[in-house]
C-alpha cells in the first residue's frame, strides 16, 4: 500500500469534493473554490494518496508581509481515519509553513469537534480564543496556534548540547535579573533562593527611573552583578558614559541615573571588567555565541507589541534564520507554557530592528561566560 503526498491538480477535484461533503456539514469548500486555489496557486495545497486514491488534503494560506501561516482546511476521508493520516497531513503543512520562515501556524476548529482538537493539542497547538458564531450555522470556533521553528542543536554535539534553562521574571521590573539568573544556572553558578536573588540583583543594578512604578536595571549595574557572582563578563555599549537618559524628562532624575551609572562604570574599571564602546554587531553576537558565551541583550519591545519599553532578554543561540532568546517576560506569548518560551526564535530582520533602544538606538550587551574562559 503506497502512501504519498503530492501537489494538488485539477484531476483531484472530484475526490476533494467527495471528501469535503463527507467531512463537513457546513462551511464546505466548493468545487469553484477548489479550482481557484489550484489555478491561482494560492498558498500550499497538497493531497495525500493511498494506492493512488486521494484520501485527504490540506490548504495553508499566507498573509503578505507577516510571518503567520493559516491552516485554512485539513480533511481526511471518513473511511481512512484513525490511521495517522491527519497527523501526517498536519506535519507536512507545518513543514511548508516553516520552509517559508513562518513563525506561527494558526487555525480554527469547531468547539464541539473534540477529535480534531485532540490531534492539534497533541501536535503542540495551544488554545488562543473563542470566536463566537464563526461558522455558517452560528457555531463558535476555537482558535489554536503553534510556534513552528525550533532550535536545532549543532550536529557536532551529538545530542549532548545542554539548553539554557528558562526562568520567568517574578515581577514586571526584573527582566534583567531573571535573564542573569538563567545564565548563572547554565554556567552552574548556584543560588540558594532564586526569587530572593532576583530581587537582590535588581536592587544592586537598578539605575533607571520609569514613568511609574519601580525602576529597571542598567547595563553597567547588570555587568557588576554578574561579575560579583563569578561570571566572566565583558560589557558592550554603543557609547561611553551613562545610557538611557534620553527618555527621562526630569533633570533631577537624569542626574541621579547618571551618578549611579558613573559609580558602576568606575567600579567595573577597578574590577578589570572590559567595557567595549562601539557597535555590537550581529557578527559580534554570532562569534560570542559560537564560542559558548551567552548575551544579556537590551531590546525595544516596540516591534513586538508597539510599547516603547527597554527590555532585557537572554540571547542563547543563532543560525542563518533566527536569533533564539529566553524571554523572561511571560506576556510575550502568554498562551504558551514556559517550556515553549525557551529558545524563542526571532527572525534576524526582526531582531535587528529590536536590538537597541531609543531614537539613537543605544545598544547594550552583557556578554557572559564561565570564569576562566
Amino acid at each position: 500500500m503506497a502512501i504519498a503526498l503530492r501537489p494538488v491538480c485539477r484531476d483531484d477535484i472530484d475526490a476533494l469534493e467527495q471528501i469535503e461533503n463527507r467531512s463537513f456539514i457546513t462551511d464546505r469548500i466548493s468545487r469553484r473554490s477548489f479550482r481557484r486555489f489550484i489555478d491561482q496557486s494560492i498558498g500550499d495545497f497538497q493531497v495525500l494518496t493511498v494506492s493512488g486514491q486521494v484520501v485527504g488534503y490540506y490548504i495553508v494560506l499566507y498573509r503578505q508581509a507577516t510571518q503567520l501561516a493559516r491552516l485554512y482546511s485539513l480533511a481526511v476521508d471518513p473511511d481512512h481515519r484513525r490511521r495517522g493520516y491527519g497527523s501526517q497531513l498536519l506535519s507536512a503543512a507545518e513543514q511548508d509553513a516553516d520552509d517559508r520562515h513562518c513563525l506561527f501556524m494558526r487555525l480554527e476548529v469547531k468547539v464541539d469537534n473534540l477529535g480534531a482538537q485532540t490531534m492539534y493539542h497533541r501536535a503542540g497547538y495551544y488554545d488562543m480564543e473563542i470566536r463566537p458564531e464563526y461558522y455558517e450555522d452560528d457555531s463558535d470556533a476555537l482558535v489554536l496556534q503553534k510556534l513552528l521553528p525550533r532550535f536545532e542543536p549543532h550536529p557536532a554535539h551529538n545530542g549532548t548540547q545542554r539548553l539554557v534553562p528558562y526562568r520567568t521574571q517574578t515581577t514586571e521590573f526584573t527582566c534583567g535579573p531573571a535573564s542573569l539568573l538563567m545564565a548563572m544556572a547554565y554556567f552552574d553558578i548556584p543560588t540558594r533562593d532564586a526569587h530572593l536573588e532576583e530581587l537582590e540583583i535588581w536592587r544592586e543594578a537598578t539605575t533607571i527611573f520609569m514613568t511609574s512604578g519601580h525602576g529597571g536595571c542598567g547595563p553597567h549595574g547588570l555587568a557588576r552583578a554578574a561579575n560579583k557572582r563569578g561570571l566572566q563578563v565583558s560589557l558592550h555599549v554603543s557609547e561611553s558614559g551613562p545610557l538611557l537618559l534620553d527618555s527621562v524628562r526630569s533633570d533631577s532624575k537624569k542626574q541621579i541615573m547618571a551618578r549611579i551609572q558613573e559609580v558602576d562604570i568606575a567600579a567595573l574599571t577597578a574590577e578589570g571588567v572590559a567595557i567595549v564602546v562601539g557597535d555590537y554587531s550581529m557578527q559580534n553576537l554570532f562569534d560570542d555565541l559560537a564560542n559558548g558565551k551567552l548575551v544579556v541583550g537590551l531590546i525595544s519591545t516596540y516591534v513586538f507589541d508597539e510599547s516603547k519599553a527597554p527590555h532585557w532578554v537572554l540571547i542563547c543561540a543563532a543560525d542563518e534564520n533566527y536569533v533564539y532568546i529566553n524571554d523572561p517576560d511571560q506576556d510575550t506569548f502568554p498562551w504558551q507554557s514556559p517550556a515553549d518560551r525557551q529558545y524563542l526564535p526571532i527572525p534576524l530582520a526582526t531582531f535587528k530592528r529590536a536590538f537597541g533602544f531609543g531614537k539613537r538606538k543605544q545598544k547594550a550587551a552583557v556578554v557572559l561566560s564561565r570564569a576562566g574562559n
